[in-house]
């Protein structure tokens, strides 16, 4: 689905407003057509609505996230690892540590290869040169698919870069929910 489609601004926005375009849909398909076919008119936006509903249920709240980033800056190196290590596997991947400054797992899940960078998880700010780091070392090992892990803010310039070379950024929301088990203590 190409980004900027209607369905994918959908399924980015809250759920309700697909709702409502669907009740309009179905409103102004009743003028031209029988009641039945106005239903299968909206029908699209009312999944894309159910869809989005859902993965806004399952999304962590904001206060989960802050707690989780607060407790991320807390742990040392070796705790952030394993729990990142125990949250890939349980994912269903295979999790090989690497030695090296750019990428620190490999991992492999269906016979796919991603190379994951997340040393830096702690910096305040990413540049683009730890992206372009991982994007060697993705080359160098043939992987299919790099990701860099981080906890702070990432800058303009790194995130177009990283919508260049396709690699994926892990933060906020998305590493409170793959890391549910981090608290502070």
């Amino acid at each position: 689905m190409a980004e900027n489609s209607l369905f994918a601004i959908l399924l980015r926005s809250q759920w309700w407003i697909s709702m409502l375009i669907a009740a309009g849909v179905a409103a102004a398909a009743r003028l031209l057509v029988p009641d039945v076919y106005a239903f299968f008119t909206a029908l699209p936006f009312i999944v894309i609505g159910c869809v989005a509903g859902w993965r806004q249920l399952r999304a962590p709240s904001a206060s989960r996230v802050a707690d989780t980033l607060e407790a991320l800056g807390d742990m040392s190196w070796g705790d952030f690892s394993r729990a990142l290590e125990d949250a890939f596997r349980r994912d269903g991947c295979a999790v090989t540590r690497l030695t090296g400054a750019a990428a620190d797992f490999e991992l492999v899940k269906a016979g796919r290869i991603s190379i994951i960078g997340c040393k830096r998880w702690k910096a305040a700010h990413t540049g683009v040169d730890p992206l372009r780091e991982l994007d060697d070392a993705k080359r160098a090992r043939d992987a299919h698919e790099c990701i860099y892990v981080a906890s702070g803010e990432i800058t303009a310039g790194a995130r177009a870069f990283a919508k260049e070379k396709g690699i994926r950024l892990i933060q906020g929301a998305e590493l409170a929910k793959l890391l549910p088990r981090v608290r502070r203590t």
